[in-house]
């Protein structure tokens, strides 16, 4: 039995599936597989430092636009004060007058009254009064009673006060009464 042990094998097929492949064969597979390996985890790193950039710009930009918002909100009445200030100021020096006639405390409110309607303008602030005869508009208008007139109804017959809008929001509705139907 030890000679057969020693003796090689009369099967060719066996021998050659035994046999380990020669390194030069398995080298241009392999060397093959190993470039394209290394230039995928290349790309892939290029690739996930570029999201992580991607990603960090985004939360900055969210950031910063947030900030924005809470400047926008702080500051959202800055301009209306700055234009508020002279009309105080105004107000103040008619009130240090010694002996203020009614002619300069007239022509002081006068002024006044245009400035505040420069700041009024230069921020927006429109007045809302409806002309009498004009239809009732419930977003504009706030009819507190129906009246009897000789006009259409649910028209405005008078102004009891005006409105006010900011752009295009109301900021308060104009109090009229309405005419009644008949």
């Amino acid at each position: 039995m030890q000679d057969q042990e020693n003796q090689p094998s009369q099967n060719p097929e066996v021998e050659q599936a035994e046999a380990p492949s020669t390194p030069a064969e398995a080298t241009p597979a392999m060397s093959d597989l190993e470039a394209q390996l290394s230039a995928t985890e290349a790309k892939l790193a290029e690739m996930h430092d570029a999201f992580m950039r991607a990603k960090a710009e985004g939360e900055n930009i969210r950031r910063r636009a947030q900030e924005d918002v809470a400047k926008a909100h702080k500051f959202a009445v800055e301009s209306f004060a700055e234009a508020m200030v002279p009309v105080k100021d105004s107000l103040e020096m008619a009130l240090k007058v010694e002996a203020p006639t009614l002619e300069s405390l007239r022509e002081g409110v006068e002024m006044t009254l245009k400035q505040l309607n420069a700041a009024f303008e230069r921020n927006r602030l429109i007045e809302v009064m409806p002309a009498p005869g004009e239809k009732l508009d419930p977003n504009k208008h706030q009819a507190v009673a129906m009246v009897p007139a000789e006009q259409e109804a649910n028209t405005v017959v008078a102004v009891l006060q005006k409105g006010y809008m900011i752009a295009d929001r109301l900021l308060r509705p104009a109090i009229v009464t309405a005419a009644q139907p008949k």
